[in-house]
């Protein structure tokens, strides 16, 4: 998580100061993994393999359930 979250990163501009905005991103982050990205292992989202989804989600479909 730490290496694809630059906000896990201090040097950066985009490190979290308030625990509002890390939580919303952490949230986001694992909404996309799961229900938007293919594993490469899986050929499938893991929503997809873990049964909770039947189509992956593009990412105006994860901005539209998020928002």
């Amino acid at each position: 998580m730490r290496m694809s979250m630059r906000r896990f990163t201090r040097i950066t501009n985009a490190f979290s100061k308030k625990y509002e905005n890390l939580c919303a991103t952490v949230s986001l982050h694992f909404c996309h993994y799961n229900f938007a990205r293919t594993d490469k292992t899986l050929r499938m989202t893991p929503a997809m393999a873990a049964g909770l989804e039947t189509s992956q989600w593009t990412l105006e479909e994860l901005v539209d359930r998020t928002s």
